[in-house]
């Protein structure tokens, strides 16, 4: 019988997520014993190879881009969840959220006090995802079954949350693996 796959993407965040999936450590044998990663920074994979089980989603959604490949997990697997607070909240990259988008681009682009900008212009170059006007949580673009919360989720809670998710068990995290006191 095949493995189930397990697909994993990084949206507008730090990759932290994806540090903390390494972080598993050993126990990243015995996850391959127990899935196949398919389209996964992991892997490198680039494209869906069929359906998945489980994707894994760590970032918001703060350009076009962003909102497709998080669509195409939602259209490709089974149960997706998301992991850490960029994908659950927004994270840093919300805070942009209280600034209107052409100030920021101003500021990145135009007025900043290290930019050296002698045309003038914002990129626009039409291979430059289209910003959206605001960093948007996962759960507000598709439907998202499972949160992971923290910055980054320990590696333990992932490896607790995935375990159970592919023995079709409740995910059942401890005070100890979600705590940040």
């Amino acid at each position: 019988m095949a493995k189930p796959k397990l697909a994993t993407a990084s949206l507008a965040g730090c990759f932290g997520c994806h540090m903390s999936i390494l972080d598993i450590d050993e126990r990243i044998l015995q996850l391959v014993e127990l899935v196949d990663f398919d389209k996964s920074p992991v892997d490198d994979i680039k494209e869906f190879t069929g359906r998945c089980r489980i994707g894994l989603i760590e970032g918001g959604c703060c350009n076009e881009e962003n909102v497709h490949v998080l669509k195409k997990f939602r259209e490709n697997c089974d149960i997706l969840v998301s992991v850490g607070e960029c994908a659950t909240m927004g994270g840093i990259p919300a805070l942009r959220n209280t600034i209107p988008l052409k100030e920021c681009l101003d500021e990145a682009f135009l007025n900043g006090p290290t930019v050296h900008n002698p045309s003038g212009r914002i990129p626009d170059d039409p291979e430059i995802p289209l910003l959206l006007n605001k960093v948007y949580p996962c759960h507000e673009v598709v439907k998202i079954d499972y949160f992971l919360p923290g910055c980054p989720p320990p590696a333990d809670a992932i490896w607790a949350a995935v375990a159970a998710l592919l023995e079709d068990k409740p995910i059942a995290l401890p005070y100890e693996l979600i705590k940040y006191d």
